[in-house]
Order: C-alpha cells, then sequence, then structure tokens
C-alpha cells in the first residue's frame, strides 16, 4: 500500500514532574528534509532526533518540534540579576539626572528593563538521561504520522487505481477503433479518386501500396502495447511496501507520451477525443501521485 507524505503526529512521555511532548508534521517534498525545532538545553540531541526520523520516513519534508513541560508551580529557565549591570546602569542614569536636572525618581522597573540586567539561565539536564525519553516520544509521535500517511495513501490508491481503470476502458475502446481507421481512410480516398478521375480505372496495386504506407504510420499497437504494460508496472509498485512517489510519476509521464503518439498517429477524431479524455485522466493522477512517499 502506498503512503501519503502528509501528515501528523504526537507523542509524550511522562518522567517524573516532566514531560516530553513530541510533534512530527510532514509534507510533500522531492527528497527527505527533517527541520527540528527544540529547547535550548536539548540541542546537542538534535542528530539523534535526525537520525531517528530519517530511519522510519524515507521522503517529505518533516518538521519536528520538541517540547518539555514541567508541573504547575515548576520552570525549566531561571532569572538571574546582574548586580553589576544594575549598579552600572543606575550610576549612567543619576549621572544624566543630575547633568540636566531632572527630577525623575529610577524605580527599580527601569533598572530590570536594562538590555542584560536580567538574564536567563537555563535548568541543567541530564542529556543521557532524558535521550530514552525523548526518543519514546518521538518515536510514538513518528508511528501516528506515519498511520495518518498510510490512511491517507489508502485514499490515494483507491482514486488512482479508479483512473487506471477508466484509462484501460479507454485503451479498449481507442484498440477496438484501431482497425476502423484503415478502412474509413481506404474508403474515402476511393470516393475522392472516383471523383477526380472519373471514367479512369483506378490501380489497384498502386492504393494497395498505399494502404501499406497509411497503415504502418498510423498503426498505434505498439503504443497500446506498451501503455498497458505501463498500467500494470503502475499496479504492481502501488502493492508493494517501498516508496514508489518517483517511479509513479514517471510512469504517468510515459504514459502521456504514449498517448500523445497515439493521438497524433491514428489521425482520426474519435480516437483523438478518446486520447484527450485519458490525458486528463493523467494530467489529475500526476497532481496524486507527486503526493505520494
Amino acid at each position: 500500500m502506498i503512503r501519503s507524505m502528509t501528515g501528523y503526529g504526537r507523542g509524550e512521555f511522562v518522567s517524573g514532574d516532566r514531560t516530553i511532548i513530541a510533534e512530527v508534521r510532514s509534507v510533500n517534498n522531492r527528497y527527505r528534509d527533517v527541520l527540528v525545532r527544540l529547547p535550548k538545553t536539548l540541542q546537542p540531541l538534535e542528530d539523534d532526533i535526525r537520525s531517528q526520523v530519517s530511519s522510519k520516513m524515507r521522503r517529505g519534508r518533516f518538521e519536528v518540534n520538541i517540547q518539555i513541560e514541567k508541573k504547575e508551580g515548576q520552570s525549566e529557565l531561571a532569572l538571574q540579576l546582574n548586580m553589576e549591570m544594575a549598579r552600572s546602569y543606575y550610576r549612567i542614569l543619576t549621572t544624566v539626572s543630575e547633568e540636566f536636572g531632572l527630577q525623575k525618581t529610577i524605580g527599580p522597573q527601569e533598572i530590570c528593563q536594562m538590555k542584560d540586567v536580567l538574564t536567563y539561565k537555563p535548568e541543567e539536564m541530564d542529556l543521557e538521561g532524558i535521550r530514552g525519553d525523548l526518543s519514546s516520544a518521538l518515536n510514538a509521535a513518528l508511528e501516528n504520522c506515519d498511520a495518518m500517511r498510510l490512511k491517507e495513501g489508502g485514499a490515494l490508491e483507491l482514486e488512482l487505481l479508479q483512473r487506471l481503470d477508466r484509462i484501460e476502458a479507454a485503451l479498449n475502446e481507442i484498440q477496438e477503433k484501431a482497425p476502423l481507421v484503415l478502412e474509413d481512410w481506404s474508403k474515402r480516398v476511393r470516393e475522392k479518386l472516383q471523383q477526380m478521375v472519373q471514367g479512369i480505372q483506378v490501380d489497384e496495386n498502386r492504393l494497395a501500396q498505399e494502404m501499406v504506407y497509411f497503415s504502418d504510420r498510423s498503426d498505434i499497437t505498439e503504443e497500446v502495447v506498451r501503455s498497458r504494460s505501463h498500467l500494470a508496472q503502475f499496479r504492481k509498485a502501488m502493492d508493494g511496501n517501498e516508496p514508489v512517489g518517483r517511479k509513479l510519476e514517471f510512469l504517468v509521464q510515459e504514459l502521456h507520451r504514449e498517448i500523445n503518439t497515439v493521438s497524433s498517429k491514428a489521425s482520426d477524431a474519435p480516437i483523438s477525443a478518446t486520447a484527450v479524455d485519458v490525458k486528463v485522466e493523467l494530467e489529475k493522477m500526476r497532481e496524486q501521485v507527486q503526493n505520494v512517499e
């Protein structure tokens, strides 16, 4: 069964007073691209996160968001007061006030708003201890994301199979009409010749040679056979478990090329009309397979 490249998954792991939350969002991408957002304290684990995503996901753009929540009243970050910096700001503000005769009182709020007076000190964390917990939360998120991708892939597969059936029916119709093209051409040529050379007998040998030439030029048997082969490969590819998005894109492209050739070689309005219907189906398939892993 095929997988879509669009999905979302969330996973949690609770350890003591701390909850690790992992979220994974995936969208279309020609290759595999992993974007990781996580707290600064966990940045040394970024490569581990990328490796874990890459081991489970083959194709798409993945946005991984890691958060740590603690029990109410607890904080991962602690504010620190830089007293030396605060004294420096106070001296400067006092000097300016005295120099220009300003009466404004300098309050603690103003001092604390100055740059680098208050700083954040992240809580030191045991990265080795948290590594396994983070991996568990991320694994749950990846499994949920993959389940969503698989479910959407099932819907895509059903629709693609319906379009394949319609294309196959159109090929049957084209194949049935193909022999009539030569008969219709021969009939029209005879009628024109009779109008142009009334009373003169038509050279049947020459006409037969022209019919052979036209038959060879307008023969679409090979194109129809190759198109059927591409349809069979398309169905077989969707039955596997490996990523097949690029292969399906290639097969759609090849089918489009074969149908274009059929339309130009047949030189027949009904066949060309049926070929247009096939192209419409192929265009819709092209848009759909771009979302297949």
